[in-house]
């Protein structure tokens, strides 16, 4: 809020010079429409002078649909060791036997180790910008401003494929639940069935099915995620709906001959208002709550954590309209 405060205090205080100090009457006086694209997407703005010095923008943009995957590896407890025969070979995984059990049990197939998740970004912001251009030339301009948008600016979901493997799973931590609290797998109208109890003991032995995704950092303990009660995984990144923005830019007309047309560029930052927010399904946040986060979705975070502001470089054409 306090950035916001002082973005409204600064054009506040250059409109003032601009209504006492201009003799000559530049209010809004000709239209320029651009086209842009850049790291914030593809978008549309308009821009109008306000006096001599000063140019107001607006207008908006949006992150073309694209996806990228990742993979979640799913596996039985805190830590699955790997185990040996008599001869000294490995055995399947405890995840990959207890899968064979499952399918023979339910008729769903857990066909892998790892879950496959899209992501996808949701990224679109309407802008309001001042540029101030201190320049005879008036190419050259400082912004201030702020960008608004949805908190949400990207999402990760699992591949239809994955359907089956993760009713499975549901199935199987379901099943996992009534043997830790000595329930019967079914119980109806009086008729109670359990499992043999070396099959149970293995299944209490073995833990639930999930993905070890980090540690909680204030306790240390080990964070599993499973699918939601839908059988579904999901993510989204978070972010402030209010994203305060500060650069510079060049708008000039290629040729003298058709001074209408202009190009140019827009380098500044964007204020996130913090590291995005990466959160699960179940509430929990990645880059927040968790530490030691594994796999390629640790290396995703990463990522993420290294950009607490957002770098913005567009290029745009204009049309001065009138």
């Amino acid at each position: 809020m306090k950035k916001i405060r002082l973005i409204i205090s600064c054009i506040v205080f250059f409109f003032a010079i601009q209504i006492h100090a201009q003799e000559e009457n530049r209010y809004f006086n000709h239209l320029d429409l651009s086209l842009e694209a850049g790291s914030t997407g593809i978008g549309i703005d308009i821009a109008m002078p306000v006096g001599n010095y000063l140019r107001v923008r607006t207008g908006a943009s949006f992150m073309p649909k694209f996806q990228y995957s990742m993979q979640f590896k799913m596996q039985m407890g805190e830590n699955e060791p790997v185990e040996y025969d008599n001869d000294g070979n490995p055995y399947p995984s405890r995840f990959r036997r207890m899968a064979d059990y499952l399918e023979q049990f339910s008729g769903y197939s857990i066909k892998d180790e790892y879950i496959d998740v899209i992501g996808e970004p949701t990224f679109a912001n309407f802008k309001l910008l001042i540029d101030i251009q201190p320049f005879k030339n008036k190419n050259w301009y400082f912004t201030a401003g702020f960008y608004a948008g949805s908190k949400r600016i990207g999402k990760a979901y699992n591949t239809t494929e994955e359907m089956p493997t993760l009713v499975a799973v549901n199935m199987y931590n379901s099943m996992y639940e009534r043997v830790a609290n000595g329930e019967a797998i079914i119980d109806y109208q009086g008729y109670s069935l359990y499992f043999p109890a070396q099959f149970e003991d293995k299944i209490y032995t073995y833990g639930r099915m999930g993905v070890v995704l980090g540690e909680y950092k204030e306790s240390g303990n080990t964070y599993i995620m499973e699918p939601n009660s839908d059988c579904m995984v999901k993510a989204n990144a978070y972010v402030n709906s209010i994203r305060p923005y500060f650069g510079c830019g060049y708008m000039g007309a290629p040729a003298k001959k058709s001074p209408r047309f202009k190009i140019g560029f827009d380098c500044g930052i964007m204020f996130w208002g913090g590291r995005p927010d990466i959160r699960m399904h179940d509430g929990t946040s990645l880059n927040y709550e968790l530490e030691n986060v594994r796999g390629q979705v640790g290396e995703y975070v990463d990522i993420i954590n290294r950009f607490p502001v957002f770098p913005v470089l567009n290029f745009k054409i204009a049309y001065r309209i009138f």
